[in-house]
């Protein structure tokens, strides 16, 4: 019970500090009398979704399958490498210095040359999500592939356990921790990665609009599009907790 009371009382001081920086975002608007091409007042951004010019249904379905089709390609990519690292050392010693290096590219140099080979849309803005969003993934999950006893792995390769079977009864397991947090700090980093794309070139979505308003100082449909994204973010990064909560008992989890 008092557990229950606890999560919940955590829920309703998250809740209500939003509703405290809303109001201080109207009291600063208002008492302040910024004006409006400054910094919209609350009201007057929420009413932009109302508006139909934004298109504002189509343009976060863009993004958000940007957003979630390279995060979904990060993790794949990320956690099948750092399984072949964990099955060859020689293959981890030559490419993992290779990673690092290609991951210390800006993202914003390296997308005009993805806008040049895949042309712009929702694929490219997905790859360049995901080339951002990889390398943590990657990272924590080799680490938590590695935490496994090696004489545990001795015993089960000594009972003719097949690698198939190590990894998922036995790594797997172990490294779940490990996956969920790099997953998480990935879910961040794949909205960045995704909004990144849509600056540097796009025709659709929240980054794509937030460029087109700029240039008739709407502050309020910028706003809005930064709620948008920061909406869709919140929606993954809760969906990944709420899978590292399923799959995760609560003291092995990686804070």
């Amino acid at each position: 019970m008092n557990k229950r009371f606890e999560k919940s009382q955590k829920y309703a001081i998250a809740v209500l500090a939003h509703v405290a920086l809303l109001l201080v975002w109207y009291l600063f608007v208002v008492i302040g009398k910024v004006p409006h091409f400054i910094m919209p007042s609350p009201v007057a951004t929420f009413e932009t979704i109302f508006t139909p010019t934004y298109g504002w249904v189509n343009n976060i379905l863009v993004t958000a399958t940007e957003i979630f089709g390279g995060y979904f390609l990060a993790v794949i990519v990320g956690v099948g490498l750092a399984l072949v690292f964990s099955w060859s050392n020689a293959l981890e010693t030559v490419l993992m210095p290779l990673l690092v290096s290609l991951n210390m590219i800006p993202k914003v140099a390296l997308g005009p040359l993805i806008i040049v080979w895949f042309s712009y849309g929702i694929l490219t803005n997905s790859i360049i999500a995901f080339s951002i969003a990889f390398f943590p993934i990657i990272l924590t999950t080799a680490r938590g592939l590695r935490e496994v006893e090696p004489d545990l792995l001795d015993l089960v390769r000594t009972l003719k356990g097949s690698r198939w079977q190590i990894f998922t009864k036995i790594q797997l397991p172990g490294a779940l921790p490990y996956i969920f947090a790099g997953m998480k700090v990935a879910s961040i980093l794949a909205v960045a990665g995704a909004i990144v794309g849509e600056f540097l070139g796009s025709s659709k979505g929240l980054g794509y609009v937030m460029l087109q308003v700029q240039v008739n100082l709407d502050t309020a449909g910028m706003f809005m599009s930064v709620i948008f994204v920061t909406l869709i973010g919140v929606a993954l990064y809760g969906m990944v907790v709420g899978l590292e909560r399923l799959f995760v008992p609560r003291d092995a989890r990686v804070q």
